[in-house]
């Protein structure tokens, strides 16, 4: 399943009040927050149009027992946002090639997939060109020099 591509702006004053109230929240919410990020992607598979966008906007320490979601709907001007602490989803796989399961991402009750089946085209393509770019720096086929 691929990724949802819904994108929202943060509400920051209230990204920063909600992490500020959030029971075990950062020390600094503005550090937590990160003043670079200016935008989330939904996080979910694709879903239709009654689904609520989700973005995990801050993760407690491990184990962590509540994340902070941004959830959001509609567009443009009738754009609305809800902060929620929620658990992370219980569930988890074991790979026959992994040693270790790998737990979903996600917050307990999300709808459709799980994080591991959810795939990122983007993300994806950005990481094998990173692969091909930094590959010949690391490879034994370097030219004789003369």
């Amino acid at each position: 399943m691929l990724q949802c591509t819904a994108y929202t702006e943060i509400p920051k004053i209230d990204a920063l009040v909600a992490l500020t109230v959030m029971e075990g929240g950062p020390e600094q919410p503005p550090d937590a927050l990160g003043l670079s990020d200016d935008f989330l992607l939904c996080e979910l598979g694709e879903h239709d149009e009654h689904t609520e966008h989700a973005a995990q906007l801050w993760t407690a320490d491990a184990p962590a027992v509540q994340d902070l979601w941004l959830f959001w709907t509609g567009t443009g001007t009738h754009r609305t946002y809800k902060f929620a602490e929620l658990p992370p989803c219980p569930a988890s796989i074991l790979r026959k090639s992994v040693k270790r399961g790998q737990a979903c991402l996600f917050y307990v009750g999300h709808p459709a997939a799980h994080s591991w089946r959810v795939a990122d085209p983007l993300g994806q393509l950005l990481d094998e060109q990173a692969r091909r770019a930094v590959r010949p720096m690391f490879s034994d086929d370097q030219d004789d020099a003369p």
